[in-house]
C-alpha cells in the first residue's frame, strides 16, 4: 500500500519504480494499492491511469485525510496474507522490502518495521529531522517503555490475521497510528522484527513537523493513560498467533526456573516471618542459640513442605519423608550460617539489642535462602524425568512450491510462513498441510475441533526463474 495526499508529481514515478522492482526481484505474487487520502489535485486521475495500465495496481479513494485512516481501511479490507506500506517518496531503499516481509512469511514475527536508527542503517538527512526523530523515540522509551527503535519510518508490514485483531484497538487516524499500533503490539507480547534500512531524506516532504509532533505527544499521553488505567483490552491479542511453547501443557515437564523462583520467594518470605515470630516467642524463655535452633527447625519443616507442593509441584506422599530428611540437611546448613552470625555478634558485643539480633539473623537468612534454593532445585527436588516427553509435530506430506510447467528449474523459496492473510505486496498462498500436536493444549479458538494448520504459510512463486538480465551474477 502507498498512502498519498496531493502527490500528482511523485506518484507515477514511485509506482513504476516499485512495480519494476517487484517484477524483477519479488518471488511471490503482489498487489500495489494506492490509497488516496482525499487529494484535491490530479492524484486520483493518476491513480486511475496506473490502475488501468498495470494489472497489479489498485486505486482506492478515501474522502477523508489521515494516513492512519488509510492504512486501517485498506488493510482491513485486503484479502492478502501479508500487508505492508511505504511512503510515496521512496526514501527507503527498496532492497529492504524482501527482508521486511520475510520474517512474516516464515512465521517468526507478527509485525516488521524498517529502522533508520539501527546501528547498521545508512541514513542521509538533515540535523533537525535527525534530532526530532531521536528525541521522539527517547520520549517513547521513557514514557511508554517502548523497545522498538524507530516508530515512524514509513516502511512497515504486518500479518493479516494479526491486523484483524490489532487494528480495531488503534484509535489514531493520523501520523501517530504507527506508534500506537506498535506500542499495543509490543504490550500484547507480539513479535516485532526490525530491518535496518538505507534512507535518504526527501527535502520536498509535505509533512508539517510541528503539528505532527504536537499530535504525537497528545497520542503518547492518551495511550499512556489508557495503559496505566488498564482500559485497553490487550488480552484479546496476547499470544493468539503461531505455536507458542508456553501454551503447551505437557505431562511431567517441570515448571521453569522463573516460576520456581517466584514460588520460592513467596514461600521464603512467609517462612521468614514465621521464623522471626517463632524466634521471638522462644527467646522469651531460652537463650538466643536455642531459640534460633528451635525456630529454624519448625520453620524448615514447614518450608520444605510448602516448597515441595507449591514451588516444585510434587504431589502425593511418595518421597515425602526423604524430602523432609534432605530438607533438614539444608536446614543444618542454614543453622550453621545463622548460628555463626549470632556467635560473631556475641563476640563483638556482650549484650546486643534484640533489634540488632533480628537484623543479623535477617542478613544471614538471605544468604542461607540463596543456598537453600540451589540445593532444593539440584538435590532435594531435581528434575529426574525418566523419559523425555515432547509435543510431537507430525505434518502430512509436504506441500511443494509449484512451478509452471514451462519452467521446471527449482527456485529457492523464502522461509515459509504462518497462515496469515494480507499485504500491499500480497503473496498468494496454497493450502497448508494439517499438523497434529500430541499432548498439547490448544488455544481457545482451536479447542473445539482440536486441529490447527501448519505454522508455515505456503506461498506460490509466480516467476521461478526471473532474473535481471542486467545482473552479471
Amino acid at each position: 500500500m502507498i498512502p498519498v495526499y496531493n502527490e500528482e508529481k511523485d506518484l507515477q514515478p514511485c509506482v513504476l519504480r516499485l512495480h519494476e522492482h517487484l517484477k524483477r526481484t519479488f518471488p511471490y505474487a503482489f498487489r500495489i494499492t494506492i490509497a488516496d487520502n482525499a487529494s484535491t489535485d490530479t492524484t486520483p486521475q493518476v491513480s486511475e491511469r496506473l490502475e488501468a495500465d498495470i494489472p497489479e495496481v489498485r486505486a482506492f479513494r478515501l474522502e477523508q485525510k489521515g494516513r492512519g485512516r488509510a492504512l486501517r481501511t485498506v488493510w482491513s479490507s485486503s484479502d492478502a496474507p501479508v500487508l505492508a506500506y511505504m511512503d510515496v517518496d521512496l526514501s527507503t531503499d527498496l532492497n529492504a522490502l524482501l527482508p521486511l516481509v520475510a520474517p512474516l512469511i516464515s512465521g517468526h514475527s507478527d509485525l516488521a518495521i524498517g529502522s533508520r536508527l539501527a546501528r547498521s542503517s545508512r541514513v542521509v538527512r538533515g540535523a533537525k529531522r535527525e534530532f526530532i526523530s531521536r528525541s521522539y523515540n527517547l520520549i517513547l522509551r521513557g514514557s511508554l517503555q517502548a523497545r522498538f527503535s524507530d516508530a515512524q519510518c514509513g516502511f512497515k508490514a504486518i500479518r493479516r490475521d494479526v491486523a484483524q485483531v490489532l487494528l480495531p484497538l488503534v484509535e489514531d487516524s493520523g501520523w501517530f497510528f504507527d506508534t500506537e499500533m506498535l506500542v499495543l503490539a509490543e504490550r500484547a507480547g507480539l513479535r516485532i522484527h526490525e530491518v535496518p534500512v538505507d534512507w535518504v531524506d526527501d527535502p520536498d516532504s509535505t509533512v508539517h513537523i510541528v503539528k505532527t509532533a504536537t499530535d504525537d505527544l497528545k497520542g503518547v499521553w492518551r495511550v499512556g493513560k489508557a495503559l496505566a488505567t488498564g482500559s485497553l483490552p490487550l488480552d484479546r491479542i496476547t499470544r493468539p498467533f503461531g505455536d507458542d511453547p508456553r501454551d503447551r501443557d505437557i505431562k511431567d515437564v517441570p515448571k521453569g526456573l522463573a516460576r520456581q523462583l517466584v514460588g520460592f520467594c513467596v514461600v521464603g518470605g512467609l517462612s521468614t516471618l514465621f521464623y522471626l515470630l517463632l524466634y521471638s516467642g522462644f527467646r522469651q524463655f531460652s537463650g538466643s542459640q536455642i531459640a534460633n535452633a528451635l525456630a529454624l527447625l519448625v520453620s524448615a519443616v514447614a518450608n520444605t513442605a510448602a516448597n515441595r507442593r507449591l514451588t516444585f509441584g510434587v504431589r502425593g506422599s511418595a518421597g515425602a519423608v526423604r524430602h523432609q530428611a534432605q530438607g533438614l540437611v539444608v536446614f543444618g546448613i542454614g543453622l550453621a550460617l545463622t548460628s555463626g552470625s549470632l556467635a560473631a555478634l556475641d563476640a563483638a558485643s556482650s549484650d546486643p539489642a534484640h533489634s540488632t539480633e533480628l537484623a543479623v539473623l535477617i542478613a544471614a537468612n538471605l544468604a542461607a535462602t540463596v543456598l537453600r534454593f540451589l540445593l532444593f532445585r539440584a538435590w532435594v527436588f531435581p528434575d529426574k524425568r525418566e523419559s523425555t516427553v515432547v509435543a510431537s509435530h507430525t505434518p502430512s506430506s509436504p506441500t511443494c512450491f509449484a512451478a509452471p510447467e514451462a519452467h521446471q528449474q527449482p527456485h529457492p523459496p523464502l522461509p515459509q510462513r504462518p497462515t496469515a492473510q494480507g499485504s500491499t505486496y500480497a503473496p498468494q498462498y496454497a493450502t497448508a498441510p494439517q499438523s497434529s500436536y500430541d499432548s498439547t493444549q490448544f488455544r481457545a479458538g482451536e479447542a473445539a475441533d482440536r486441529t490447527r494448520g501448519d505454522a508455515t504459510m505456503h506461498l506460490q512463486p509466480v516467476r521461478p526463474t526471473d532474473t535481471d538480465p542486467r545482473d552479471t551474477r
